[in-house]
């Protein structure tokens, strides 16, 4: 696609850079990764203050107590690998003990919580493409925590949908309500809990001998092993929930290979299938058998094949995926592209699927899978948010924290939470994500990478829960086969399907729901609704349609081009 200077492209200029690039979904995230970069820091170090200061500023998506999937690179060592940032149910958890005490339900609070994996999850990724120490890289969330920052308009808007699970926790209420309202627009947000915490951390590594090593070990141990592992357990155990101290001393995240796909000769990275990171490869598989970049962008044929293709990734999802130390997911077979195309060839582009497919490799069943739809949308929960670092050397982060105070109440004293991502799990025996002990939930949270010939293309990812995949994909697409520079790619009109049980208890359903945002024009909608698409309209520009960040690296002419969401508080900025 040639630019037109004639014609606005974006909300936003892509923002070019020639020694390093970041883009976060908080400004201020943004402006502590450069922070880190100009003092030498690479760009792990930088990701991970930028996204422990996302746990600050960002307290309604993310906690330091929560989840921090990361996709890391090191291009010297040619390195690649995925940190889970995952924890897991409790060594007590029994699932029929639970289904009788919570009536086949996952409350809220405490009983959902798992072990908190956020704090393992930058330590490690500081101990395997750090160079600085952890009190380095915590001292923007510090002062952030310290000084405070002025709370901005989505940070309210979050603390008022979820006003009256605040009000039930006491702890939570005395950060974020003044006078029983939330903290208003403008106003300066301090956080002195989480301030000691992150300093208690600090100061165990400065007191460790030895190496840089033994200061991460020894921050790691403070956290998982000394008073805060003990005030966690506590908590949570007194408050119904199931964790040991054990839980907590015996946790270490997953340092793994991430699987891939090849995508008109782009190699694209994901996580595994402990979380819904393969439906990002699965989606682009079947795409590639289509000449997309013949068809009119957003036309109601092109918006037709994603929704289509990304039905068949869900459905896939939601047959095969889970925790892959329990479960023996055929990933092999699903990431191929024999599989693919007979995937594609199950695409009608007359009709949508008026039901959530059978999984592909149940073809040969006449049943389809057992969900049942339910009418009505559950309430909006606050989710997620995303950071991607590139460095002058060519390194490369890629992280997605989550579990804000939407999901678990602020454990007194410490100012954190623990990890509710159980409410990513299911009840049912048989699912792939059945809860059980010591098992992860299937986590929707999924950075990733993209390489052309050996070398960086592009770290990406977005918040949004179940649309996370679908956003990516929508904006993957929009640079590759549309030719589009990074920030228009991005804020293009989106579109999310909704034609599976969604991952957040208790798992609606919405049979052939679409949803698009206004930008795209009632014609559109009208065509898409008479191949049996059941059309909702989002807001000319809506947060839950994604909060994409991403940075496309230029080898040619070393440009590091970055692009980060206006339907939210995200910026990019390098040098």
């Amino acid at each position: 696609m040639i630019s037109d200077p004639r014609w606005r492209l974006s909300e936003r200029p892509s923002i070019q850079a020639r020694h390093y690039l970041a883009s976060t979904n908080h400004y201020l995230a943004t402006a502590a990764a450069v922070r880190i970069l100009d003092a030498g820091g690479n760009a792990t170090d930088a990701g991970v203050a930028a996204g422990m200061c996302i746990n600050v500023l960002m307290p309604d998506l993310t906690s330091f107590g929560g989840v921090a999937p990361i996709m890391a690179y090191d291009r010297g060592r040619n390195k690649l690998k995925t940190i889970s940032g995952l924890g897991h149910w409790s060594e007590k958890m029994v699932l029929a003990e639970y289904r009788q005490r919570w009536h086949d339900t996952i409350p809220t609070g405490a009983p959902r919580s798992i072990v908190p994996a956020a704090a393992d999850s930058w330590i490690t990724a500081l101990s395997e493409f750090g160079s600085m120490t952890f009190g380095d890289v915590a001292a923007p969330a510090i002062e952030l925590c310290e000084a405070g920052f002025p709370v901005y308009a989505s940070l309210n808007r979050n603390i008022g949908i979820g006003l009256a699970e605040i009000e039930r926790s006491p702890s939570t209420a005395q950060i974020f309500l003044d006078d029983g309202a939330p903290v208003q627009v403008g106003s300066v947000l301090r956080q002195t809990d989480l301030a000691r915490t992150l300093k208690r951390l600090v100061a165990a590594e400065q007191a460790a001998a030895g190496t840089r090593e033994d200061g991460l070990r020894a921050a790691h141990d403070e956290f998982y092993g000394g008073d805060i592992a003990e005030a966690i357990v506590e908590f949570v155990s007194s408050h119904d929930g199931l964790l040991t101290m054990r839980d907590l001393s015996e946790f270490h995240v997953q340092v793994e290979d991430p699987p891939t796909v090849s995508y008109r000769g782009i190699d694209v990275y994901m996580c595994g299938p402990w979380c819904q990171g393969p439906v990002v490869g699965q989606t682009l598989n079947i795409l590639e058998g289509f000449d997309l970049d013949s068809m009119v962008h957003n036309s109601a044929d092109y918006l037709h094949l994603i929704s289509q293709s990304l039905n068949l990734a869900f459905a896939d999802r939601e047959c095969y995926y889970g925790d892959p130390l329990f479960v023996d997911v055929p990933m092999a077979e699903l990431l191929s592209k024999d599989y693919a195309q007979r995937q594609r060839a199950r695409i009608k582009m007359t009709e949508a699927f008026r039901e959530m497919p059978s999984g592909g490799l149940h073809l040969n069943r006449d049943e389809a899978p057992s969900v049942s739809p339910m009418s009505q949308p559950a309430r909006l929960e606050a989710d997620t948010s995303y950071v991607c670092i590139v460095d002058q050397q060519g390194n490369a982060f890629s992280a997605t924290p989550s579990d804000g105070i939407g999901t678990s109440p602020v454990i007194p004293g410490l100012g954190l939470v623990c990890s509710g991502r159980g409410i990513q799990s299911w009840l049912e025996p048989g699912h792939p994500s059945c809860v059980q002990a010591g098992k992860r939930p299937r986590l929707t949270p999924n950075p990733a990478m993209a390489f052309r010939d050996g070398q960086l293309l592009m770290p990406f990812g977005t918040p949004g829960g179940d649309v996370q995949p679908q956003a990516m994909v929508q904006a993957f697409v929009n640079l590759v086969d549309f030719g589009m520079e990074v920030q228009q790619a991005i804020e293009q009109p989106r579109i999310a399907t909704y034609n599976y049980p969604g991952s957040g208890w208790p798992h609606r359903y919405a049979p052939a729901r679409l949803k698009v945002e206004a930008r795209i024009s009632a014609d559109i909608a009208e065509d898409l609704s008479g191949r049996g698409h059941q059309i909702e309209f989002w807001p000319r520009w809506s947060r839950i349609a994604g909060n994409v960040c991403a940075i496309v690296v230029d080898a040619e002419n070393g440009v590091l081009n970055g692009g980060a969401d206006a339907r939210a508080e995200a910026y990019a900025q390098g040098w």
